[in-house]
């Protein structure tokens, strides 16, 4: 055997001379999949005083035993890489694993060495990276994952270059958090960072969500927690340099060594905001008409939050009653300095046909068409967004088999959707989605779901084949170790119950997760202990939280006790809308501020949309109670 190996080895150098020689005019497929030229001496790790090239390795293994030619092998392989001959690296690399799998066939399992695992390890990065340079991104995945199983099997660290190819493919498949997860991982093994590189790092880490920097934080990269409390420290800015200043500092005492030092004084640097203060706002609301309790009770927040704001003149105007082509000129007539509205869809695009209007303004509903242009904006209310934000963080609690159950009404199908591609995109699973129909038919689409009405079917064919008496318990399907319900309050009363009793006796609980349009802070005042353990996502003012208005939330419930759960988003959405009017033009220039709204906490993104992270709650003990999710 070993003979037969040396002959292998023998005919392997060979090949390698000829390879040489043949391709060495050779030009590397372009990779079509990356933004960027990549060279193969930035995705290996090597040393600047090695001046040695490939060509001397391979002479050097022609003298060796066989037990010292293999690491010369991959280090020929490594060093066509630098060289940028991918072809070359990509074949010795493959030649070379075969030669040292064969060998390892002729060692017992129990003394194979951890060398001969790292040696695999550098073959399958060598692999990798020409895989990936050649254009073949899957392929290098599949390398990628492979020295992932050997790192984690045999314990040793991870080289600089595995981390820059996990940056890469992140980047080719549009992955924010592994990106930014790599490339904190190589901050923390490469010898020379600049400036720029740390500039760079920060912009892309202040544009996450707050739900996707927890969910950064759950994969724990070197020096993360310095980065994640300047970010924290950041959001707050409120345009009180002293107070600001002053919260910089103390991170400066705490974290005297960290990175994130070269961008705190960029921070405090003051923002070109608007020419002039804004003293003239109008506010377009229906204030009259079928929708006109949606406007009036946007209008309601708005006071809410104006108080007895002096400096400024609120001019509250009737969307459905206003020519929109004279729009400019009332604008003008008023002396307005920022719009907020319309609130209705249809508004919304007639206001954005008048393309003479450039008053800055903040548009209480998204656009269908238009986009928008740099002094327009809106703020999102959309329900599928918190369905992205519980995807993204529900699979970071390793469930792997969920189960959506839905309504059959448009807006329910849009959320589950929305969850269900998120989940994908994450997981690269799409998950099982169930539509109920209300009424009695909603029990037997549920058993048909999770199984029972089969587990039923299997019991009454024993008992007719035997003819007997036969004790026993109905089992649901052991395949799905979530649900997540995307159902009205009345329709969540009725199947959590539901799912919870035909939950077979032999397998562990089903956890159960929802959208906020399962809660209605009307019904918590009732006897809830059915929804026990329901987890569901929802905007600060309708949960009892830390960031929740108490003062302002007693104040609305004592005059207004049965408004509706719709219109009380809406109230806060209006809340919202007017402290936005001062803070926009800071977050349109610096992308790590936000604003803890009663809405949620709220992103300005490129498109000029405001996004929001909601927050959790439970149900437990009859009541409803904020819960971390991290």
């Amino acid at each position: 055997m070993l003979t037969n190996f040396q002959m292998s080895l023998k005919h392997l150098l060979s090949s390698a001379f000829i390879i040489c020689l043949v391709t060495s005019c050779a030009v590397p497929k372009a990779n079509k999949n990356t933004t960027q030229p990549v060279k193969g001496s930035q995705l290996v790790d090597h040393s600047e005083k090695d001046l040695k090239n490939a060509q001397y390795y391979l002479t050097q293994a022609q003298s060796l035993p066989v037990s010292q030619s293999i690491p010369v092998l991959v280090t020929a392989s490594e060093h066509f890489l630098i060289e940028e001959k991918n072809h070359q690296a990509l074949w010795l690399a493959n030649q070379t694993c075969a030669l040292l799998n064969a060998e390892l066939t002729t060692v017992p399992q129990d003394i194979q060495t951890k060398n001969s695992a790292e040696l695999l390890y550098r073959l399958s990065i060598v692999k990798a990276s020409s895989l990936n340079l050649l254009g073949y991104s899957s392929l290098a995945q599949t390398q990628l994952d492979a020295a992932s199983t050997l790192q984690t099997q045999y314990k040793f660290d991870h080289q600089l270059s595995y981390h820059k190819l996990v940056k890469l493919a992140g980047e080719q498949q549009n992955q924010q958090l592994e990106v930014l997860d790599a490339q904190l991982r190589i901050f923390a093994l490469e010898q020379e960072i600049t400036d720029e590189q740390y500039f760079a790092f920060w912009q892309s880490l202040s544009q996450l969500s707050l739900w996707q920097i927890k969910q950064l934080q759950r994969k724990n990269p070197p020096n993360f927690k310095g980065w994640q409390q300047l970010l924290l420290t950041a959001n707050h800015w409120d345009g009180q340099s002293q107070q600001f200043e002053q919260s910089l500092k103390q991170w400066q005492l705490k974290f005297r060594s960290h990175p994130g030092n070269i961008v705190v004084n960029s921070l405090t640097t003051p923002f070109d905001t608007i020419t002039h203060p804004v003293k003239n706002i109008a506010v377009l609301l229906p204030l009259s008409g079928k929708q006109n309790a949606a406007g009036i009770v946007a209008q309601q927040g708005i006071l809410a939050a104006y108080q007895s704001d002096t400096e400024r003149k609120i001019h509250f105007i009737d969307e459905n009653e206003v020519d929109m082509e004279k729009l400019q000129e009332i604008f003008i007539e008023k002396n307005i300095d920022f719009v907020i509205g319309p609130l209705l869809k249809s508004h919304v695009a007639s206001y954005l046909d008048q393309q003479n209007i450039a008053v800055p303004t903040l548009l209480l509903n998204l656009p269908e068409k238009n986009a928008l242009l740099p002094h327009q904006f809106a703020l999102s209310m959309r329900r599928e967004d918190e369905a992205k934000q519980a995807a993204a963080s529900l699979s970071q609690k390793n469930y792997q088999n969920p189960l959506i159950l839905s309504s059959k009404s448009n807006l329910s199908r849009r959320i589950a959707e929305t969850f269900a591609q998120q989940w994908q995109s994450i997981n690269g699973q799409s998950p099982e989605i169930t539509y109920f129909d209300t009424g009695k038919k909603m029990q037997t689409d549920l058993k048909t779901s999770l199984g029972i009405d089969n587990s039923q079917q299997r019991i009454t064919e024993i008992k007719r084949k035997f003819n007997t008496k036969v004790k026993a318990e109905l089992r649901n399907r052991r395949d799905i170790d979530m649900i997540y319900l995307v159902a009205n309050p009345e329709q969540t009363k009725l199947l959590k119950p539901y799912i919870d009793v035909n939950t077979s006796p032999f397998s562990s609980i089903i956890p159960v997760y929802a959208s906020s349009l399962s809660h209605s802070v009307n019904d918590d005042k009732s006897d809830n202990r059915d929804l026990t353990s329901l987890v569901f996502t929802e905007i600060p003012w309708l949960l009892n939280s830390s960031q929740q208005n108490k003062p302002l939330v007693q104040q609305s419930q004592s005059l207004w006790p049965q408004r509706t759960d719709s219109l009380q988003r809406i109230f806060a959405m209006g809340y919202d809308s007017l402290f936005l009017v001062s803070k926009i033009p800071a977050m349109k220039q610096a992308s790590y501020i936000r604003h803890y709204g009663q809405t949620g906490v709220l992103k300005l993104g490129e498109d000029n949309i405001l996004t929001r992270s909601l927050i959790w709650g439970r149900y437990r003990n009859n009541k409803v109670k904020e819960v971390s999710m991290d």
